[in-house]
Order: structure tokens, then sequence, then C-alpha cells
């Protein structure tokens, strides 16, 4: 509990105070950065660059490639078989019609659901991560909803605190905005609060179903090798290194803004080294990559069905990405989408910390 603690006032100190700090320190007003609701728009991103496109695509085609290889290169199917003959259950088929109802609530244009389009996100999501549960209890009769329903249930605040860290950092870089929210700052808080609790239940759920139904374990468990600890001065490097890049992220955020999806999984990793602890990463050293791999997957297809929805929704969010902002698929430019893949990774971090916490708690 003690380390918890401290890994958690130090990420926040890190994350929370750095960007501030490099802001005054620059001589520029934080007031604009702290305004809530966020509203204005004041980081003029850096035009489309056919170079930086070209370099950042081989960059990110060069990892993708090499994450599912595995998948790829084996002639025996990737899919397991039905392990069992478990009913679809009754609240599989409520929060089916549920999502549905909601999807078109928030997509339709019709005066009679005009007040309530801009509050479908969260009944919408609610309703998918039940259904993702029911399918696969479908699948061999378990699912985190029905058999760790206190972890399930966490989940839902934690992911609260975790969205908001994003949504602050994104103050400095702008990466993201929102539309048709017009609310005052207590409403608002509320409300997004409201959307940001489902995040880390759709990943974790999102999770569940593609174990059950992908051979991660065949393809991964025994894979290559990488040891990040044979370095002893790497995490201190890392940490220094992360915490510059976080002091200038606010003046320097056409360059910087990748710190905003890879400052806290690296600066948590960091700490947990630092701390000898377990962390996500530590099975790399045995060629372990099930749980990177299948987490990272994991969040970009919850990340698909984000963007799908946001896309016609009367409240949504639209980007602004410097030097990339080009070919959409929804409203997020199409190299946007690794940004999931390591966002898969902290949600990881998160939830297994959330785990350890209970079943400390149970004993």
């Amino acid at each position: 509990m003690k380390s918890l603690f401290v890994k958690f006032f130090v990420l926040s100190a890190m994350l929370l105070g750095l960007p501030l700090t490099g802001i005054v320190i620059s001589g520029h007003s934080p007031a604009r950065y702290l305004e809530f609701p966020p509203q204005t728009r004041y980081i003029q991103h850096a035009t489309f660059s056919w170079l930086s496109f070209l370099c950042l695509a081989v960059f990110i085609i060069t990892v993708v490639i090499f994450l599912v290889n595995p998948l790829l290169r084996q002639r025996r199917t990737v899919f397991r078989k039905v392990d069992g003959n478990w009913p679809f259950p009754w609240w599989g088929w409520v929060s089916f019609l549920s999502f549905i109802f909601f999807w078109g609530v928030g997509w339709s244009r019709f005066d009679l659901f005009k007040r309530f389009q801009p509050h479908t996100f969260s009944p919408l999501w609610v309703s998918f991560i039940v259904f993702l549960n029911a399918l696969s209890f479908r699948k061999n009769g378990f699912s985190i909803l029905t058999h760790k329903t206190r972890i399930f249930l966490v989940l839902f605040p934690v992911s609260v605190v975790f969205w908001w860290f994003f949504e602050y950092l994104n103050r400095f870089v702008q990466n993201w905005y929102y539309l048709g929210v017009k609310f005052g700052p207590l409403e608002y808080f509320i409300l997004a609060s409201l959307s940001f609790s489902t995040v880390l239940p759709a990943v974790a759920s999102m999770h569940e179903l593609l174990n059950n139904y992908v051979e991660f374990e065949s393809r991964y468990y025994r894979w290559i090798k990488v040891n990040i600890e044979h370095v002893k001065i790497l995490p201190w490097a890392v940490l220094i290194i992360a915490g510059i890049g976080l002091a200038c992220i606010g003046f320097l955020p056409d360059y910087l803004f990748p710190l905003l999806w890879v400052s806290p999984l690296l600066i948590v990793v960091c700490l947990q080294i630092i701390l000898r602890e377990p962390h996500i990463l530590k099975d790399l050293s045995k060629g372990n990559w099930v749980k990177v791999v299948s987490f990272s997957l994991s969040a970009l297809a919850c990340g698909f069905f984000w963007e799908m929805w946001n896309y016609y929704s009367y409240a949504r969010w639209e980007y602004s990405i410097p030097f990339v902002n080009r070919f959409q698929v929804f409203e997020m430019p199409i190299l946007g989408y690794a940004g999931y893949l390591p966002f898969g990774l902290e949600c990881a971090l998160i939830i297994s910390m959330v785990e350890t916490l209970i079943y400390k708690k149970k004993r």
C-alpha cells in the first residue's frame, strides 16, 4: 500500500506539476491551460508534412508487422474452437438492444431525441461493455462482470481518475477538442467523469474477449527475449528524460505531444523497476509477450469503436495532430491509431494494480 502511494504521488507530481512548471518558467501565463471547461483553442499546430508522415508511417508499420507477425506466420488457425456450450445470457440480449438503441439516438437528428443526444456516450458504452462480457460468458462461462465483479466495478471510478490525467496533459498539446459540449464547470465535470469511467472497463472486457478467441499464449509465450532491467541506470535515465520532456511539452507541443501517451507508462514502469517490483514489461525477459500484445490490440479494438461511434455523434471530439493530420478514419488521422498501442499497456498497468490491491485486501 505504501509503495502504491509513492508511485501515485510521483506520477501525479510529474504529470500535473512539470508541464505547468515549464510554462511558468518560460514566462507564459498558466491561466489558459487551467481553463475549465476547456473551450479556447490557443495552439496552432504545424501543417501536414509528407516527410514526417512517411517516416512515422514506416516506423509504425514496422512495429505493427513485428507485433502481429506471430499471428500470421503459422498456418494453423489463430482462433480458438468453442470450448463449451454456454447459452448466451439474457443480460447479453438486453445490453445488445440497449447499445443499439443508444447508438441510434446518438446518431439520429430527430427533434424528439435532441435533449438526449449529448448524453448517449456513457449508456452506449456501458451497454457495449456488458455485451462484451456476455460474449465472453458465451465462450466459456466466464466474464469479469460475473466472476471478477468487484474488480469490474472498481475499474469504473479508477478509470475516471485515469482519464482525467490525459485530459489535463492534452491542455498543453491540444491534440483533441470537443464539439457540441456546452455545460457549466460542475455539469461538465460530472458528465465527463461518467464518460471517462467506461475506459478501463471497456479495455478490460475487450481483453477478456480477445483472449477467449485468439491464441495469444501459443504465439507469444516464448518469443523474443528483451531484458530492460539489464542496464541498471536505464530506468533513472528514462525517468529523467521523461521529466524534462513533460516540463517542455507546453512550449514544444508539436514535437513532444507523443509524451501524452507514453509518459505515464514510462514513469510507472521505471518506478516499479527502481522499487524492484513486478511490472508489465518484466515478462519480456522470458520471451513472454502475451500481455503486451493482447492489451495493445484490445485498446486498438476499443479505439476503433470509440472513433466510429464518435464520428456522427452530436457531442463529439475532433483532432488536430501536427505534421500528420490527414487521411482520417472517422475523425482520427490514420497514424493516430498507433497511440492506442501504448495506451493499452497503460490500461493493463492500472488494471493489474487494481487486481493486486483487491486480492491483497481479500487476504
